[in-house]
């Protein structure tokens, strides 16, 4: 007997964190470290803006203004480059956005005033809209039963670059002052070590990653008709998720999440800096704890995600993403009343845990909103955490109102938004498509567990 295998590689139905093969963990790998040296770049000035805002007299509306700006522009790249992503594919798409990105990070030191370095702050943002091509790439990659778990890994190992640059940075920065030069040029020259690592990755994403299991978007559209078929329905899909108002309810979920977590990687260091009178360090130090949680918990809000869309459906999924929206506006409201450092410390990693899983949760529903446009719903989805931070950045900015008083009142509104997940409705048809997937999906482990092939041509 002849067992002739199909020569179409289909999504992987397994995540093995220890293989680099292709292509699906070595695209897993290789995207997450990539969104990592991008969320690097993105905040890596946010842990020196004490030195930055010293040296260019700023005041607190102005660090204000320039958080905004370090997370506007990024609204508007991330729906750009989710219609990108479903036109070019993500493998150009990330290129482009890796090069293009790393280049106002190294430059940002020729900024002399506060109106320069904002702009340059501005252009850095658009290295945020990395995400959506995270999310869509391990999305054509994992099938139905991991997805949230892969999507929420590669993202929380991305968003870990939040984290770790509020450790390293500072430490660089430290590293430059210790050669000799004076703080004023040593954090100029501190930004050029992301700003390289940045273009570096963007000529490796190109060689080592494919579109798709079956191969890049380029010549799939040449040689196979189905593609072609599917990229042409795609078309009409973008408008239609344009107009689904469940698309429109992630985005704002996703404002409550997201967007609080970049406006904390924003303010952190300068806060404990601030309010606990530290120095830069040891501030940057406790601030990188926050991101460096993304290690384990935005992961925890896929995989939770993925086993309730295993039990109970899509349902289960949104059902879980309202808990955990739910708990981190506590958490927030608990973590801005703290006044003694060791308290505070407990009560933002315990935020920290839910607003991670709350992301990760939400994007274990995206991608089951509209499967012909992936790239736009992920877009859509991903430039509401933006918004969410630029409206958050206004707050923060107030005169009138400490860090405290604007993250407590932040924590009441994610709790009010947190219902409107109860909004994000799937039709009896659209549950029976899902789980039909998942059942073909958990189907494939067990004929992969018993040693044989999911896919069979012929047998002679």
């Amino acid at each position: 007997m002849q067992v002739i295998k199909d020569t179409k590689i289909g999504k992987a139905t397994k995540i093995k964190i220890f293989s680099f093969g292709k292509p699906h963990m070595r695209t897993f790998h290789t995207t997450w470290f990539a969104f990592f040296l991008c969320f690097f770049g993105w905040f890596g000035i946010a842990p020196l803006m004490p030195i930055i805002r010293e040296e260019f007299a700023l005041t607190k509306a102005q660090i204000g203004n320039i958080v905004i700006c370090s997370v506007s522009i990024t609204i508007f790249a991330r729906l750009l480059i989710g219609w990108l992503c479903d036109k070019f594919g993500p493998r150009i798409t990330y290129t482009f956005i890796l090069l293009i990105g790393s280049l106002p990070v190294m430059l940002v030191g020729l900024s002399n005033s506060y109106e320069t370095f904002m702009l340059f702050r501005l252009a850095i943002g658009i290295i945020g809209a990395s995400f959506v091509i995270t999310q869509f790439h391990t999305s054509m990659m994992f099938a139905p039963n991991v997805v949230g778990t892969a999507n929420a890994t590669t993202a929380g190992w991305g968003n870990m670059g939040g984290g770790a640059t509020q450790i390293i940075m500072p430490m660089i920065f430290a590293g430059f002052v210790g050669l000799g030069f004076v703080e004023t040029s040593a954090w100029r020259l501190a930004m050029v070590v992301p700003g390289v690592m940045l273009f570096l990755m963007g000529l490796a994403y190109y060689f080592v990653t494919t579109d798709t299991p079956e191969g890049n978007v380029t010549d799939l559209k040449k040689n196979d008709p189905e593609f072609r078929m599917k990229a042409a329905e795609a078309k009409g899909a973008f408008w239609k998720a344009l107009k689904d108002i469940r698309v429109w309810m992630l985005f704002l979920i996703y404002g409550a999440c997201f967007g609080i977590e970049i406006t904390i990687d924003n303010i952190a260091a300068i806060y404990y800096f601030d309010k606990f009178k530290l120095n830069l360090e040891t501030a940057g130090l406790i601030a990188g704890l926050f991101g460096m949680m993304n290690i384990f918990a935005r992961t925890l809000g896929g995989y939770f995600g993925d086993k309730a869309g295993i039990r109970y459906g899509l349902k289960g999924r949104v059902l879980f993403l309202a808990f955990a929206l739910f708990m981190e506006g506590i958490a927030l409201i608990l973590f801005s009343q703290m006044t003694v450092l060791p308290i505070a410390i407990a009560s933002m990693l315990f935020f920290s845990l839910f607003v991670k899983m709350s992301e990760g949760a939400t994007y274990s529903v995206v991608p089951f909103i509209n499967k012909k446009a992936i790239g736009t719903v992920s877009g859509i989805v991903g430039a509401g955490g933006n918004v969410g931070a630029v409206l958050a950045g206004f707050l923060l900015k107030e005169e009138t109102l400490t860090y405290s008083d604007a993250l407590f009142i932040i924590g009441c509104v994610v709790i009010a938004v947190s219902f409107t997940s109860f909004l994000v409705k799937f039709s009896k048809a659209h549950e029976a498509e899902a789980q039909s997937e998942m059942d073909a999906s958990l189907g494939n482990i067990a004929v992969a567990e018993g040693e044989l092939q999911p896919v069979l041509v012929s047998v002679k």
